[in-house]
């Protein structure tokens, strides 16, 4: 996660490093999905040590914080509780509506429903800084999403999904506080009694957690193999529709309430990115490994959409700031 509290001055070696953070990891995920569609055999077996993997995507997740990043929602109260509102809301409802409307199988509305549920995505930070963002909203608005999912995902679950299947949220919360929230705090704790070594290996952070998400989708594709032909572009297209319109939707609100555009654009990928390798986690434990594909095609498609438009509103608010230097 980022940690600067306003928006870092745009440098050619940060750019370079970002872009290509935000385009190598959507490669790595869609060869490792199509490893687990190929050769299923190989990952099927790893499938109890999908929760360890993430729990160390969290982990290092907790060492890239410190305690600035929790400055934010004391600084800007009002607009991290507005983002962790719409975050929580609109994804959550999108996810169910969007079941309802395609028509969704029970495992597939709840893998979708599950995925709406789920805190702020691990890559929101980065690509709010490629769109010229508020970093330190996007920032504040993971941290909290982060700390709160534990308190929310497993109740929203219960309320949206459990139409479709049965949601044991009391298992869902032990679930999350083991492999979510403790590794986070372990890996905060870790970087501020060790934080001169730690500054020494944070750039392999992004890409260790990276290695192991992919490792995740692979296992999460090798366990429904079987199924993806035959449910495959239904999900596609249900993942297209509820990354683009939480996108649409979180860029909505911060207009609506008139947060400025920066504070915006970092609404639209806090809302539109979701924390898909828990919600692939969750679901491989809670319902079926077909109910973990539509996170394992988030995991995909959220970092290539994530990608587009942050380059897309980085053009706008450059053009945006050369009209106003000639007025």
């Amino acid at each position: 996660m980022q940690t600067e509290q306003t928006i870092p001055s745009s440098t050619q070696a940060d750019d370079k490093a970002a872009r290509l953070a935000v385009t190598v990891f959507p490669v790595l995920v869609l060869v490792a999905g199509a490893l687990g569609l190929l050769t299923p055999d190989t990952f099927k077996s790893w499938g109890t040590n999908v929760p360890y993997l993430l729990g160390l995507v969290m982990f290092c997740m907790g060492l890239t914080m410190t305690p600035l990043d929790f400055q934010g929602v004391v600084k800007r109260p009002w607009a991290v509780a507005l983002g962790l509102v719409a975050h929580y809301v609109i994804m959550p409802g999108l996810g169910w509506l969007i079941a309802h409307a395609l028509g969704l199988s029970p495992q597939l509305a709840a893998g979708v429903i599950l995925v709406g549920c789920a805190p702020s995505g691990t890559a929101s930070n980065v690509v709010t800084y490629l769109a010229r963002g508020d970093v330190a909203l996007s920032v504040s608005v993971a941290t909290v999403s982060t700390v709160l999912a534990p308190l929310i995902t497993p109740p929203l679950t219960l309320l949206l999904a459990g139409e479709y299947l049965p949601v044991d949220a009391g298992s869902m919360v032990t679930d999350i506080l083991k492999t979510v929230l403790l590794p986070v705090f372990a890996g905060l704790v870790v970087r501020l009694l060790f934080g001169r070594y730690i500054k020494r290996v944070l750039s392999a952070l992004p890409w260790l957690s990276a290695l192991t998400i992919a490792v995740i989708v692979a296992v999460v594709v090798a366990g429904s193999a079987a199924a993806i032909k035959s449910a495959a572009l239904l999900v596609f297209l249900a993942v297209v529709l509820h990354n683009g319109l939480g996108l649409a939707l979180g860029y909505g609100a911060g207009k609506l309430a008139r947060l400025g555009p920066p504070a915006s654009r970092a609404m639209a990928f806090e809302v539109g990115m979701q924390n898909s390798g828990l919600a692939a986690s969750l679901a491989t434990a809670h319902f079926s490994p077909l109910a973990a594909l539509p996170a394992a095609v988030f995991s995909v498609w959220h970092n290539v959409s994530g990608a587009l438009v942050a380059a897309w509103m980085s053009y706008r608010a450059r053009r945006s700031e050369k009209l106003a230097e000639q007025a």
